[in-house]
């Protein structure tokens, strides 16, 4: 794994913890030479992850819409940073520079980064590791709903193995790293 695109939040969250399992994520990343794709911004957790990897020396490649690039700040000291068209750019792009996909805690950006993931993969568009760091159990509702749509019969067994959950970023990395690509 050369590079992993993280799709996180533009807001920083209501707790310190969020911020600092952005750090962690980012430690991972550089101890294991994985550099990090991501949405282009300055602001939220999205600028926590981006600076705390260039401080410590690691690579990161930021994917940033023009009509983005003031509303969410876009980053202007990465290693590389595109500006492209529309966000169905933004998404290809940061997918094909990327080897597996982990969502931090974010909103509806978030949400639909990671859904568009794990249905490309569904699809068989991809077979890229999809994670999601559940920080402090922020995404134990939405693992409840996969479970469910599983159960259900709206996801099928061998789908719902897509989505790789843990609240650690080492063990969520070293999981990702040991899945078929």
């Amino acid at each position: 794994m050369k590079a992993l695109c993280v799709y996180c939040g533009a807001n920083a969250g209501i707790t310190p913890q969020y911020a600092e399992s952005a750090r962690a994520l980012a430690r991972v990343l550089v101890s294991e030479n994985i550099s990090l794709v991501y949405g282009g911004g300055n602001v939220g957790l999205m600028g926590v992850i981006a600076d705390e990897v260039l401080r410590l020396g690691g690579e990161v490649t930021g994917v940033i819409p023009t009509a983005l690039v003031e509303r969410e700040v876009g980053h202007t000291g990465l290693t590389r940073q595109f500006v492209v068209k529309d966000m169905h750019e933004r998404k290809a792009m940061m997918a094909s520079l990327s080897d597996a996909f982990i969502a931090m805690p974010g909103g509806y950006g978030t949400l639909e980064e990671l859904f568009e993931m794990l249905t490309w993969a569904q699809l068989g568009i991809h077979a890229k590791p999809i994670g999601l760091l559940n920080v402090d159990h922020f995404y134990d509702g939405l693992l409840d709903f996969v479970n469910n749509g599983r159960e259900q019969g709206f996801i099928r067994p061998q789908h719902a193995l897509f989505l790789n959950a843990d609240a650690d970023p080492a063990a969520l990395v070293q999981r990702l790293k040991s899945l078929p690509a």
